[in-house]
């Protein structure tokens, strides 16, 4: 870490040094006793615009994300209509550009039959192809192993996987649903939701990777024996599979769902303590590469119901970033390996043109944290549409104090200024 002084010019950093605040310039910000980092870049977030947007928008999440110092994220394709065509997938697009704050970019989905059309996507302007390999709605599930052959041998850029095995979860639903009809518990949800069932798809995933020479990037890891899959011996420009931690499975484990029930109901499961150390582990090792939200929000009345109709996922977007940094004041991570996990390392993963680091003739998505602002979680300062959040009565000890998003002020001190949209993001792919 440094003390320097940042020139922001239009939508880029013109100059990083010390003495710049005597510089002719426009509107100064003393950010005397805290910390500027790079915005994050969450790689997997679901905004459920369009077709569930009484669960939240992008223009709804986009807004928590920026108040949590995210700057830019990448949406996943499971909306009504799923993003399953071009056309489809421009329509998010479209819908972004007018509405998020933050920068944005879309996965295109992948289907048991739409190969031809994945085929046309342009991998400069889209983050990559998300293939669901567990459970999800309508034709989301790629179960199909030709199919799954044909994207992996074929697709020209970066494949996000979602790896649960699907005929494990429904040997031991249909188990449970014998053993204890309605009375199953959100604390059954990984014995159901397996650490048997990730294994199986993560380690079939990895190796249909190997055989093709595909780009593979597993999503969520939950279990010790996933990190194993993982190498950390090369750098991360040259690694053709990388994975992913989520906020919830560094943060929460099984002794949780007494406490919290559905609302960290997620998929894959929270599991054991023993996990969570070994995900932080892998984290810090280099064996995991980044980490994101998987933000998925749900309705608080939806959480209500009973298990097997209560939806998996919640909103984490707003709060990733201070969350990481309460971890960090636990003494379980530096500062320095944060920012790599959440900003340099998606910008290098994904290919991400300029941005990512705060370097002169990036872009200028920064966030100021003050890390000696406590404050606590509640339903009153939550800003993605469903209201709550598993942290809701967790007091963190930073706080995110501003928001800059291609060198728009976006977000100060708990108000937004959405004169700025965000911008679609690119690659620096061939």
């Amino acid at each position: 870490m440094t003390e320097n002084d940042v020139l922001i010019k239009g939508q880029r950093i013109e100059k990083i040094g010390p003495g710049l605040q005597s510089m002719p310039a426009g509107k100064v910000v003393d950010a005397k006793g805290k910390f500027l980092l790079p915005g994050a870049i969450d790689d997997q977030v679901h905004f459920r615009e369009p077709g569930l947007t009484h669960k939240a928008t992008i223009y709804t999440e986009s807004r928590a994300a920026v108040a949590g110092g995210v700057t830019s994220f990448m949406e996943m394709p499971n909306t009504i209509p799923p993003a399953f065509t071009q056309q489809l997938l421009e329509d998010k697009y479209q819908i972004a550009s007018k509405t998020s704050l933050g920068n944005y970019s879309f996965y295109m989905g992948a289907s048991n039959d739409n190969l031809e059309e994945v085929l046309k996507t342009d991998i400069r302007r889209v983050c990559g192809l998300k293939i669901f390999m567990g459970s999800s709605t309508g034709n989301l599930l790629v179960d199909n192993v030709k199919t799954l052959e044909g994207f992996y041998s074929k697709f020209p850029s970066l494949i996000a996987t979602h790896c649960e095995d699907e005929p494990t979860i429904r040997r031991n639903m249909e188990l449970y649903k014998q053993k204890y009809g309605s009375a199953v518990t959100a604390k059954m949800h990984p014995e159901i939701r397996s650490r048997e069932a990730c294994y199986l798809s993560s380690s079939f995933a990895v190796n249909l990777a190997k055989q093709h020479g595909t780009h593979l990037h597993i999503l969520h890891i939950s279990t010790e024996e996933e990190t194993h899959l993982f190498d950390n011996s090369i750098p991360l420009k040259d690694k053709k599979i990388t994975a992913e931690a989520c906020i919830h499975h560094l943060w929460f484990n099984d002794g949780d769902y007494d406490r919290l029930g559905m609302m960290i109901k997620w998929n894959p499961a929270i599991k054991t303590r023993a996990d969570q150390e070994a995900i932080l582990k892998a984290l810090l090792e280099g064996k995991i590469d980044v980490v994101a939200t998987d933000h998925a929000p749900h309705t608080w009345e939806e959480k209500q119901n009973e298990y097997f109709n209560a939806p998996s996922g919640g909103p984490l977007v707003q709060h990733s970033v201070v969350a990481m940094m309460e971890l960090h004041k636990q003494g379980k991570i530096p500062i320095e390996k944060i920012v790599e996990k959440m900003c340099h390392h998606p910008a290098i993963l994904f290919r991400v043109e300029n941005r990512g680091y705060i370097r002169e003739g990036y872009y200028a998505d920064l966030v100021l944290v003050d890390p000696s602002a406590s404050w606590q979680v509640s339903r009153e300062n939550i800003v993605a549409k469903c209201g709550w959040s598993p942290f809701m009565g967790q007091r963190f000890s930073s706080t995110v104090d501003a928001t800059w998003v291609s060198g728009h002020l976006a977000y100060r001190q708990g108000k937004f200024d959405e004169s700025q949209m965000g911008q679609r993001m690119a690659f620096e792919r061939q």
